[in-house]
């Protein structure tokens, strides 16, 4: 029996001073082609080292008020991913906190009474 396999494939355009002008992804599998982006992260978890690699990436055209809303979205997906993961309902609600807090502080989300 064959194992399928699935390709995501990133194209980074840089410009003369090498910082990203466009960041463009496909992923077949998930029907998206020459997807537009203003910002990636992305980290990998080394097998052997048991270190993070991390690759953070984003446009000139990336807004200020847009990388906190990136942030945000991304926190409460880590904060998500690590509860599934681990079922550490301590900790996660911990992260969740966070969450909150840097929503209000950047505004994503309103303030708690």
């Amino acid at each position: 029996m064959t194992k399928k396999t699935s390709k995501i494939d990133i194209n980074i355009t840089l410009g003369e001073d090498r910082i990203p002008e466009n960041i463009e992804w496909t992923a077949k599998d998930s029907g998206k082609e020459n997807q537009q982006a203003k910002a990636m992260l992305l980290s990998f978890f080394d097998k052997e080292s048991r270190e993070t690699l991390k690759i953070d990436l984003w446009t000139k055209e990336m807004q200020v008020v847009e990388m906190d809303r990136f942030m945000y979205h991304t926190l409460r997906g880590l904060t998500d991913a690590y509860f599934r993961a681990t079922n550490n309902q301590k900790v996660a609600g911990a992260m969740q906190q966070f969450v909150q807090f840097f929503g209000e502080q950047t505004e994503i989300v309103p303030k708690s009474e």
